[in-house]
């Protein structure tokens, strides 16, 4: 035999007790330092029982006694889109499409208080989505869907905290009709649109009269105030000349008057394919009058 093998043999053999411990001291050490990533959690139990929960970073257990019995991830989860029947207040078939977002926040309850955990969301989401749309009626559904959205929410929630799971999000991506009710809602919506159409164009009539009748109310008005203005204006000047006959000037208002009637006699004579002119008796004592007068202010002058 070999004088080195058989060296080496007996070396072992001498300190075989000293190996055998340093294994068992790595192995010891490396089953009691956990390193648990930023996105999960461990839960470690201890005899079969739960015993603590290992969060992100360095973590220390007992050697042999405990151990990691789940790893949970604690990122955010989207369950499937998924699509349940519902019937409104109004009686009407719609088929609800959702979605659900969550996190596990609390490990513990959740590895030892359900067992599927996607598949009891999915089924508490369809409940309460059944029963908060059985209370409201079609055209709420599709008018006000951001408070059912909320109310699911808060509804799933409030059933989901004892299994240790934030509900992050709640989504009705889609409310679907059957066929013949859709068709009925396109009835009833031409008929609206064509409802509003004839409002919409009585309603411009209507104005349209309102405005003429404005208009000619405002022109009335307009008239009317000119005529006032007219006739205040022939009321000053009719005042005027009655302060003027009052003080003498009679003689003068006679004269500018005939005037005025030998002015427009002149006129007329002097017309286009006039050739015979008729003068009435008036006009000849107009003509008289304003001679007379025109002399009388002659021979006052000259003396």
């Amino acid at each position: 035999m070999d004088p080195a093998l058989t060296d080496f043999t007996d070396l072992i053999g001498s300190n075989i007790a000293l190996i055998i411990l340093a294994v068992v001291i790595f192995l010891a050490v490396s089953s009691a330092v956990r390193i648990v990533p930023q996105s999960e959690k461990y839960v470690v139990e201890r005899f079969g029982r739960l015993h603590s929960v290992l969060g992100p970073g360095i973590n220390f257990i007992v050697p042999f006694l405990d151990r990691v019995a789940h790893r949970i991830s604690i990122l955010e989860r989207q369950l499937p889109t998924s699509s349940q029947d519902a019937i409104t207040a109004d009686n009407v078939l719609v088929q609800v499409e959702t979605s659900v977002f969550y996190r596990i926040i609390e490990p513990e309850k959740t590895v030892y208080r359900i067992r599927d955990i996607d598949a009891a969301i999915a089924t508490t989401v369809a409940g309460i989505v059944r029963s908060e749309i059985g209370s409201l009626e079609l055209d709420q559904v599709q008018s006000n869907r951001a408070p059912l959205i909320e109310r699911v929410k808060e509804s799933l929630a409030n059933i989901v905290d004892d299994w240790g799971i934030e509900v992050t999000r709640a989504e009705i991506l889609d409310v679907n009709l059957d066929a013949a009710t859709r068709a009925a809602m396109l009835q009833q919506l031409n008929a609206e649109r064509a409802r509003r159409a004839l409002v919409t164009e009585a309603e411009g009539k209507r104005r349209a009269v309102e405005l003429a009748a404005d208009g000619e109310l405002y022109a009335a008005e307009q008239n009317a105030k000119a005529k006032r203005v007219m006739a205040e204006a022939e009321a000053f000047a009719t005042e005027a000349i009655a302060r003027a006959i009052e003080k003498g000037g009679l003689e003068a208002a006679q004269y500018q008057l005939a005037l005025r009637q030998v002015e427009a006699l002149s006129q007329v004579a002097s017309g286009a394919g006039k050739q015979t002119v008729i003068l009435p008796a008036s006009a000849l004592e107009a003509f008289s009058d304003a001679f007379g007068m025109l002399k009388g202010r002659a021979t006052g002058r000259g003396a």
